[in-house]
Order: C-alpha cells, then sequence, then structure tokens
C-alpha cells in the first residue's frame, strides 16, 4: 500500500518569511541598532522603550528582538546578560518567535484599550519571571490607550520591579501623553530609503529564485514610501502576477509589469486629462474621465491624483530632476517634463487651489462624479484667465477687461485650444516700450515715470523708503526704510524692467544713502519756514499773537495775483 504525501507547508508571504530575528537584518535603522548595541553592551539598558514611525518599518519586530535579545541564554544555555546578538536556537529565542513564551506577553492596544486591560498588567508585573530572564511586555498602537489607562499605567512605568521591560509601538506619537514619553527611551524609525530597499528587494528575489529588473525594483520601492513591509506585500504581488513558472523571459517581472500591477498606466491617462484641461479642452477632458469612471475610478481618487499631478509638473519647474508620481524611465515622465516646461507656476499653483478645493467638494457630494465634472470645468475656465498682476495692471491702466463668456465654444473649434494655451501655456510677452534707461537721472525721474505708469503704490514707496545711494543707467543701490516692504527691492526691479525694456540691477544697502524725498521735501519746508520767519515784519506779527504760527509759504510773484489798482480821484 503506498504511503500517503506528506500535506504541503501553508504558504508565508514574504513579510513574514523575512522578518529579521536579530539586529543585524533590521535595514535603514543604523542609529536604533547603535544606540542599542552601546546599551546592551555598558549594561545601560532601559526599563521601557517607545518605537515610533510610519507602518511596515519594523517597529514591532524591533521589540521581538529587544525581548530575543533580553532573553536569550545562549546555544549551551550558559548566556547570563542579556545580548545584542540572540542566538535563535535556544528555548527562550524560539519561544519568543513562535510568540509562546509565557514571559513575553504582546497586547494590541487598538482592542484592548481600557483600565481594566492595564490592571491585567499591573497585577502581573509583581510576579518573577516563569521560564525567562525578564518579563517583557509589547503593547502594539498604544496611543490607542484610554486616558484612564494611560493614567493607571504611569506609577508602574516610573518604577518597574527590576525583571519587567515595557516596548511601546505606535505609529501617532502625538497622541501618546507626554507623562508616558517622558518615562520612555524614545527610537523614531525612518523611512527606508528607496535605493536601499530596491537593494533589499534585490537580495529577497535572488533568494526565491525570480527574476526581477531594476527598474520594477525602484518602482515597488517607490510605491512603498518607505515601508519594508509593503514593499514586500507588493513583491509578492508581482510574482503571483507573473506566475513564475519556467524561469523564462515570461516569467521575468519587468516596469512595465510593475506599472500595470499598481495601475500606473492610469496614470497616463490622469496626465492627459490635465493637459486637455490646461488646454481649453473641456469636452475631451469629461469623456477620458467619464472612461475611467466607467472602468472603476473613484472620482475622489481620480482628483488626488489630479493633484498629485500638478505637485509634480510645480516640483519640475524648480527641481527638473524630481521624482515622484511619475517614474523616470516612463513616457509620462518625459511629457510631464515637456507640459511643466510651458506652464508658469502662477496657472500651475491656481491649479492647486482649485483642485484642492473641488477634492474636498468631490469627498462631500452625493454624486461625486458630478462634483469631480465641475471641479474640472472650473479648472479649464480657469486656466485662460490671464495672471492677476495682469489683470490688476489693466484696471490700473484704464484697460479693457476681458468680460466673461457667456457659453463655452464647441469643443471642435479650432480656436478653442489656442486661446486657452495662449493664457496658461504662454510665451513671454514682448516688454513695453517705455522710457529708457539713460532718461532715469534722479529719483525724481523715477517717481515721475512710476506716476505716469499708474504705479500708486511703488511712487509712494519711491517717495517715503528710499535712501538713495547709487544711481546709473541700468543699476540703483539704496537703504530701505525701516517701514519700507520687503519686496521693494523685487517690485522695483521687476516694474523698472517692465517700463524700460531694460534689465536693471537692484540692491540693497545696509547704511548710508541720501534722505528719502519725502524727508528733503520735509526739510526744504522747514528751512523756508525758518528763513520766513526771521523776516522783520513777520518776526514783529509772530511777537505780537502770541500762538500763531506760519501755515503756508507762498510765492507772490510766482502766483497769477492782479495788484489793486488805486480808486480813482474825481478831485484830482
Amino acid at each position: 500500500m503506498a504511503k500517503s504525501s506528506a500535506p504541503a507547508q501553508p504558504y508565508r508571504v514574504l513579510a513574514r518569511k523575512y522578518r529579521p530575528t536579530d539586529f543585524t537584518g533590521l535595514i535603514g535603522q543604523e542609529a536604533l541598532v547603535r544606540t542599542l548595541s552601546n546599551a546592551f553592551a555598558t549594561g545601560r539598558i532601559a526599563h521601557a522603550f517607545m518605537l515610533t514611525g510610519v507602518r511596515g518599518v519594523g517597529k514591532t519586530t524591533t521589540a521581538r528582538i529587544i525581548a530575543r535579545a533580553l532573553n536569550c541564554i545562549g546555544p549551551d544555555g550558559k548566556q547570563k546578560d542579556p545580548t545584542i546578538q540572540p542566538c535563535g536556537v535556544c528555548e527562550p529565542c524560539v519561544s519568543i518567535s513562535e510568540s509562546r513564551n509565557v514571559d513575553v506577553q504582546e497586547m494590541d492596544a487598538a482592542s484592548r484599550t481600557g483600565i481594566d486591560d492595564i490592571r491585567e498588567i499591573i497585577e502581573g508585573v509583581r510576579y518573577a519571571p516563569v521560564a525567562a530572564r525578564y518579563k517583557v511586555y509589547i503593547i502594539d498602537e498604544v496611543h490607542m490607550l484610554s486616558k484612564q489607562a494611560f493614567n493607571g499605567l504611569l506609577k508602574t512605568l516610573e518604577e518597574p520591579p527590576p525583571h519587567v521591560k515595557f516596548v511601546f509601538a505606535t505609529t501617532e506619537i502625538r497622541k501618546v501623553p507626554v507623562t508616558v514619553l517622558s518615562r520612555c527611551q524614545r527610537f523614531d524609525l525612518r523611512r527606508i530609503d528607496s535605493t536601499e530597499l530596491a537593494a533589499y528587494l534585490a537580495t529577497l528575489a535572488e533568494k526565491e529564485k525570480v527574476k526581477i529588473e531594476e527598474g520594477a525594483l525602484a518602482l515597488i520601492a517607490r510605491a512603498a514610501e518607505g515601508s519594508a513591509r509593503d514593499s514586500l506585500s507588493l513583491l509578492d504581488q508581482a510574482i503571483a502576477h507573473i506566475g513564475n513558472g519556467s524561469g523564462g523571459e515570461a516569467d521575468t517581472i519587468t516596469a512595465d509589469t510593475v506599472r500595470q500591477m499598481l495601475g500606473l498606466a492610469d496614470r497616463g491617462r490622469v496626465l492627459d486629462i490635465f493637459e486637455k484641461l490646461m488646454g481649453g479642452k473641456i469636452a475631451e477632458a469629461l469623456t477620458d474621465l467619464s472612461g475611467l469612471y466607467d472602468a472603476g475610478a473613484d472620482p475622489l481618487a481620480v482628483m488626488q491624483d489630479l493633484l498629485e499631478t500638478t505637485h509634480f509638473l510645480t516640483r519640475l519647474k524648480v527641481a527638473p530632476s524630481a521624482q515622484g508620481f511619475f517614474d523616470g524611465g516612463s513616457g509620462e515622465a518625459k511629457r510631464a517634463a515637456d507640459l511643466a516646461a510651458k506652464l508658469p507656476v502662477a496657472a500651475l499653483t491656481r491649479s492647486w487651489q482649485i483642485l484642492l478645493k473641488g477634492l474636498f467638494e468631490v469627498r462631500d457630494a452625493t454624486r461625486p462624479i458630478s462634483a469631480c465634472e465641475m471641479a474640472l470645468i472650473r479648472l479649464a475656465y480657469a486656466a485662460e484667465l490671464p495672471p492677476t498682476d495682469k489683470l490688476v495692471k489693466d484696471l490700473l491702466e484704464g484697460g479693457a477687461v476681458p468680460a466673461p463668456r457667456g457659453s463655452a465654444p464647441a469643443p471642435s473649434s479650432p480656436s478653442r485650444a489656442p486661446v486657452a494655451l495662449g493664457s496658461a501655456m504662454r510665451a513671454p510677452s514682448p516688454q513695453p516700450e517705455g522710457a529708457p534707461s539713460a532718461s532715469i537721472r534722479n529719483l525724481e525721474d523715477m517717481v515721475a515715470l512710476a506716476a505716469a505708469n499708474n504705479a500708486p503704490i511703488l511712487r509712494v514707496a519711491l517717495e517715503n523708503y528710499v535712501h538713495l545711494v547709487h544711481l546709473e543707467p541700468g543699476r540703483i543701490e539704496f537703504r530701505p526704510h525701516a517701514r519700507a516692504p520687503r519686496t521693494l527691492a523685487g517690485d522695483l526691479q521687476q516694474k523698472l524692467r517692465d517700463w524700460t525694456g531694460e534689465r536693471w540691477a537692484v540692491s540693497i544697502a545696509s547704511s548710508g544713502g541720501a534722505p528719502t524725498l519725502a524727508e528733503q521735501k520735509q526739510s526744504a519746508k522747514t528751512a523756508r519756514f525758518e528763513a520766513v520767519a526771521q523776516e522783520p515784519m513777520v518776526r514783529a506779527v509772530l511777537d505780537r499773537f502770541p500762538g500763531a504760527e506760519i501755515v503756508a509759504v507762498r510765492d507772490v510773484a510766482s502766483e497769477d495775483i492782479a495788484p489793486a489798482m488805486p480808486e480813482s480821484d474825481s478831485d484830482s
């Protein structure tokens, strides 16, 4: 009779199969490992540890490693002190790894939040460990404990018995009371760098005998956002996606495979929608949105992707080598770079504000798809508006402001796209004709130029806040008054360039400079009043009428005043 085959072992996901059992396998947490290594080596082991960080960076794994390090007795059972390198084969190490050690208790604070659960710990710490060197209490998601539970734990946490250690883990460190944090040794586990995470995934793929491209590893590491557990779950999913059959080229995990698996291919459609909106092709953009919605896309997720697209394009404007929503090796990334070059930052920041407002509208709407469509229509029409500074300048100059359209032209109209593209993706306009730099000989000329160009705010600033140090064609240096606007130098440089058509160098001096024009006028007025007050007749009037003041001084010769004619004498 044939023997029955042994039952197959249940599959263990990679996140559990390759969970580190000692600190050598913990990646990306060098500061924590160094501190704990020194503490164990010198015997300065704290009685309570607080581990915080985002999901999947190794908080619970670190807590279990600490428990094994505290209780390891070595392969021969003769290890007397805690060690930073647990053997993994002694009874305490094995039982802790299998979660069956009676002296190492793990508690999920998400499901056991009350004071009664903490009371069990308080009562249990009085007793010595049964089979281990230390009693270790691991409380995961400790921030979810109630206020009463935290208060009940304070006294025990401050002065625990020497045979008790606490290890807390949380993703919301700000929700943990300060009174608890002050009693713990805190470790902030950082996000794992994408490059380091990709290298780690490559070693695991080699152990699993799976062929995977470097580009695919980079995509998985970036999608994991610094979480080792998330990256292992994605790698597990990618291996299942390709089947891992005979090991041929068909079984190689490629970057395109990962993009399709993660849904990154849809990001190209989101970029299409954004480009059409900024180009004024509203009907086509709504058609693409309808296609995504029919395929199962959530309108809220579409709005979030549009926000991510806007953020990525804006980052490309200030940092051309930025990585983010679109991976650098894809065609969408190249398209995004071309689109970012056409769009000004003002249009992108305005799009961000409109989409952010639309995100909340979609979230709260009874019919999200309708709210999403309205937000996109609003964005498309806003893309056609000129910049705010242009509108203000037109108003100050008395120019015509374009009236809002009553209805949108047909989407197939050839003039539709150039109108929008001419606004949002506008090429630099030619500089307006103005006075050349050589005609500005002094600060008074600059004030007159500001007045002629309907810039009253800048004119007032030039008169009251500018201590002129040096002025020559194309260059001005001044010391700003203490009350001067912080943007005065930049505004002056931009306006001079617009008015003169030439580039101006505007520099700030820390000291020196002539009095402001307002101060000069006031000084001249005071000097004139003082000179007039010394006239004998004026002096006599002031002495004759105490409290009298000189209100104004007028030059009669400069005024058109006809002298009074004497009356005719009929007897003469």
